[in-house]
């Protein structure tokens, strides 16, 4: 696997309130009948396109990246030029049903010494999301937020992201290949989850869909190999969360397959397939595997990430 990149962290930025007006109303007193009505409920939010599910009316098809990190995917430098090339390759995957953009922003990064809270992890600051986020606004589609977690919890890594996940585009993409266990370096040991720590980020992010009146959420989780995710039983299907599996393995296409076969096997049925490219390290091996192939796959991938 690439290496991982120190990203550095920042404040998130405060909101302040506007002051009541002070001047008298000359409108008449309100019955108490009048006070207890309850406010209309908001209309749904949507994804970019319109609905509120994202399966099975669209297939996502994505970049991922870091700023100045060129290794960690094309979605760097120029965020224009690389959302037009995320479009151009995405159209070959738009032939049954339309295509949704994804910006996969490597958001909180491991990293090889302790971080700010001991746990080789830094967190994006606020500028950064917000520049990755208009790139997928931009690209009519949405923006997940990598989570590397180090030695710390998936959970409270994810939680750190709260006001950007009330956004109706925004959901995160889980890499246990970088969660260790206290004590460990990353890079020295593969990471691992289980499927109740997954779930925890689920039922959290449930929960801010259905407080927000928020369109699904996208909660994605890489997985290289079998062992990187124990336990995969304990995950529930939740109305406000579209769970992805994708599958990352490297090298010539006859491996890929063989990779992805053994990872989704005995996937939860409502755990939607996804699968991994890599420009250049599956190139060292032979040509790139075309959208036509990736399409072949049994499980068909619903979501295809270009790293």
């Amino acid at each position: 696997m690439t290496a991982a990149v120190l990203l550095v962290t920042g404040c998130g930025a405060e909101s302040v309130a506007a002051p009541a007006s002070s001047a008298p109303s000359s409108e008449p007193t309100a019955t108490a009948a009048e006070t207890t009505t309850a406010p209309p409920t908001p209309t749904q939010q949507e994804l970019p396109g319109g609905g509120t599910q994202v399966f099975p009316g669209h297939r996502l098809v994505g970049f991922s990246g870091a700023p100045s990190s060129p290794a960690l995917g094309p979605m760097t430098g120029d965020l224009a030029a690389a959302t037009e090339q995320l479009r151009q390759q995405s159209a070959a995957y738009g032939t049954d049903r339309p295509v949704l953009p994804i910006v996969e922003l490597i958001a909180t990064v491991v990293q090889s010494v302790p971080g700010p809270n001991g746990d080789y992890s830094v967190a994006a600051d606020d500028a950064t999301v917000q520049q990755y986020l208009d790139a997928a606004r931009a690209a009519g589609g949405i923006l997940l937020l990598g989570i590397q977690p180090g030695s710390g919890d998936f959970l409270p890594a994810v939680q750190y992201y709260e006001k950007w996940l009330t956004e109706p585009d925004v959901g995160v993409a889980l890499d246990p290949e970088w969660a260790i266990e206290p004590g460990e370096v990353p890079g020295d040991v593969f990471g691992s989850t289980t499927g109740a720590e997954l779930d925890g980020v689920s039922a959290y992010l449930d929960g801010l869909v259905t407080a927000g009146d928020l369109p699904q959420k996208v909660m994605l989780y890489h997985q290289l190999h079998a062992d990187i995710v124990s336990g995969q039983e304990a995950l529930v299907d939740r109305p406000g969360v579209a769970v992805v599996k994708s599958v990352d393995g490297i090298g010539a296409a006859a491996d890929k397959i063989g990779t992805y076969q053994r990872v989704m096997a005995g996937t939860p049925p409502f755990v939607h397939a996804g699968f991994k490219l890599f420009y250049e390290e599956d190139t060292r091996s032979g040509p790139l595997m075309t959208p036509q192939e990736v399409l072949a796959l049994v499980p068909q991938p619903e979501y295809v990430l270009y790293e």
